[in-house]
């Protein structure tokens, strides 16, 4: 008798199982309804500008009020879920969000830009429920190894949302000429929002969720393939595992680099793309001149309107929904730290290019941004989580809690910059980049075995 030395196949674990698929569905949906509602408030900002008579400055506090939300719910939104279990804890978040939204039609009415933050609050309290629920949630939808593919796609799918958000908000709030104080395309877009998100509450208050697959239980690790799952965090407090610690920080640095390159992004394609070219390339222009006429670019000018700024903001993250999608294929093949590192350093050299306001190659590099940072939350939000155990729903709020930096940086740091120069206000996330490359290249391991 001859006995098999081959080995077993390594099969990649599922993506899900079949009895998941449903409540998997409408997790999913849920990162495409809080993209929208997050790259709607970059709109906001330069409408708030134009219409309010808001400074680029003050203009930020959008970002602050929706940024601060996320920190201010982080915790409460893990201590609910903890008590009352995932799916009241969405039910709690798109309630939010809804209210959010029907509360800036009086807001709008009154034209007070206080009230519209209050309400731009409580909505994006919303959205910090939901991603602090959604994501150790997607890690119980089937297999603990397959968690990072679950993530990295959702947040695929939130591209959707985001690209969505530039290209409704710019249709109906920066389209054409509005008086000052004419809000009224804004409470017809957040009527029709606060709808969509309540019904899609209600609909999810009556799907039956089956019972998670290893909530609570960390990740085997890898070279021992025969050790019994045990939870590695009992006789550990959340806090003194430094890998988590660390990325919080880099989540923190990350949002603030998004935060402020989404909060400025329009005012860059209106500010510096009304700029002649040299002679050089002149007769492209031309070209492009005859073309811009087409898509709604101010007749015989090099100028991009308000809502076509947006449009090119909406391209950026198709750029961002594309690099999500290609980094979940790339990590078959590079480690995710890796992958990492390497999109901060792309991002360090685009932002360079961004600061000189060398027309649309600097344009092009900002767009390019969000293709290249695309795959950093995931990843980070990823090995944040590994090998937590029990602290997995807590670890969640506080990494939800870092995009608390979406909210400062905009306004504090880089605004009273951009009042000056939008362009060199780009020099300011770099900082940023800096840090999530050293968690990429060394502290995403630290303690950990």
């Amino acid at each position: 008798m001859v006995l098999s030395t081959a080995t077993p196949s390594l099969a990649p674990p599922p993506f899900t199982e079949r009895r998941y698929v449903v409540t998997l569905i409408f997790v999913v949906s849920l990162f495409m309804l809080w993209g929208l509602g997050v790259t709607m408030t970059d709109i906001l900002n330069k409408h708030f500008q134009q219409v309010l008579h808001v400074s680029k400055a003050n203009s930020a506090y959008v970002q602050a009020a929706t940024f601060g939300a996320y920190f201010v719910m982080g915790l409460p939104a893990g201590w609910f879920m903890k008590r009352f279990g995932y799916q009241k804890g969405v039910i709690l978040g798109l309630s939010l969000y809804a209210a959010g939204a029907f509360l800036m039609v009086p807001a709008a009415n009154a034209a007070s830009f206080t009230f519209l933050l209050m309400a731009l609050f409580v909505l994006a309290c919303g959205l910090g429920t939901l991603e602090a629920v959604a994501h150790p949630f997607l890690d119980g939808l089937g297999d603990p190894a397959s968690s990072d593919r679950r993530i990295t796609f959702s947040h695929a799918i939130n591209g959707i949302g985001a690209v969505s958000g530039p290209l409704i908000g710019g249709y109906f709030v920066l389209r054409g000429n509005h008086a000052a104080g004419d809000l009224s395309s804004v409470k017809v877009l957040y009527t029709i929002i606060g709808v969509v998100v309540g019904s899609v509450g209600l609909l999810f208050a009556f799907v039956k969720v089956p019972q998670l697959n290893a909530e609570h239980t960390p990740e085997t690790r890898l070279g021992a393939p025969n050790e019994t799952p045990t939870d590695l965090a009992a006789d550990k407090s959340l806090f003194q595992h430094k890998h988590f610690v660390w990325a919080c920080v880099a989540q923190l640095f990350n949002t603030a680099a998004q935060g402020g390159t989404w909060a400025f992004f329009i005012n860059y394609g209106t500010d510096y793309m009304a700029l002649k070219p040299g002679p050089a390339i002149h007769g492209f222009w031309q070209v492009g001149t005859l073309l811009s006429r087409t898509v709604g670019l101010v007749p015989g000018l090099p100028h991009l309107a308000n809502d076509v700024a947006a449009y090119f903001f909406s391209l950026s993250l198709v750029g961002m929904m594309l690099g999500r999608f290609l980094g979940t294929y790339l990590m078959q093949y590079i480690a995710p730290n890796r992958l990492l590192a390497f999109a901060a350093v792309a991002n360090i050299v685009m932002c360079l290019i961004v600061a000189q306001h060398w027309g649309w190659v600097s344009f092009g590099a900002l767009i390019g941004l969000n293709f290249f940072f695309s795959v950093m939350f995931p990843i980070i939000y990823s090995l944040g989580l590994k090998d937590l155990g029990r602290h997995k729903q807590l670890a969640s709020s506080f990494i939800v809690m870092g995009v608390v930096g979406a909210a400062l940086f905009p306004r504090f740091v880089m605004g009273p910059v951009a009042n000056t120069s939008v362009a060199h206000a780009y020099y300011l996330p770099i900082i940023c980049y800096v840090v999530v490359f050293v968690y990429g290249a060394k502290l995403y391991k630290a303690g950990r075995g």
